[in-house]
């Protein structure tokens, strides 16, 4: 369950960074209200998933989907550089948060 929390976790960390550009400088309510409810869950889960996951692998994992996931979505919703280096990058990325997974199974 504690892998679960931690992608969770992760997917809401993704979302409170992009809600970040949103916000316009939390000049605008809603904006800012989403990403400061994406920010709470995030640290609430991953928090819960540091019951049983070492502290050193969660932070890893969470901010590498939060890492990978921003830079995705940063390409699609705002048109930014979609270059064969930063795919590769990325896939090293998620093939570390992947590795981490692996060994850290019990």
């Amino acid at each position: 369950m504690s892998w679960i929390y931690l992608i969770l976790a992760g997917l809401f960390e993704v979302g409170w960074a992009i809600g970040l550009k949103y916000t316009e400088n939390f000049s605008r309510l809603w904006p800012t209200v989403w990403t400061a409810f994406a920010m709470a869950v995030s640290i609430v889960l991953l928090s819960l998933a540091m019951k049983t996951i070492s502290v050193g692998t969660a932070y890893a994992v969470w901010t590498g989907i939060g890492a990978a996931g921003t830079a995705l979505l940063g390409m699609y919703l705002f048109d930014e550089p979609k270059t064969v280096l930063r795919f590769f990058c990325l896939a090293l990325i998620v093939s570390g948060v992947i590795g981490l997974h692996m060994v850290s199974r019990k």
